[in-house]
């Protein structure tokens, strides 16, 4: 596992006039992730990106298994309270800012997507 950390700031990957292509791309980037040798350390989540890990999300199983392989999956609770889903999350631990910038800053990589 390389000390690395994702942060996933939208509901999907990159922006498109295409409704369902971003949630396409984050699939296949998870899928791909899973299928793949190096895992990241954590995956945080927060803005828009929160919504990936709730109910009725279609990567919580990817996500899932991403956490079993012990990949860490942090929520920000700010933007899970500020959109009322603190009791819809399937995965991961509900954690604050301070839990996302000491990911960051022990990460010798930090990617956003």
């Amino acid at each position: 596992m390389k000390d690395t950390v994702i942060l996933v700031t939208r509901y999907g990957m990159g922006h498109s006039q295409l409704s369902d292509l971003p949630l396409k791309l984050i699939e296949k980037y998870f899928n791909l992730l899973l299928q793949g040798v190096e895992l990241p350390r954590v995956i945080c989540f927060y803005t828009d990106g929160v919504k990936l890990t709730v109910a009725g999300s279609p990567v919580v199983d990817q996500l899932r298994e991403l956490e079993g392989k012990g990949v860490r999956i942090i929520i920000c609770s700010t933007c899970l309270e500020a959109m009322s889903l603190t009791k819809e999350v399937k995965v991961g631990i509900v954690g604050g800012m301070p839990d996302i910038l000491e990911a960051q800053f022990r990460a010798e990589k930090v990617i956003t997507i």
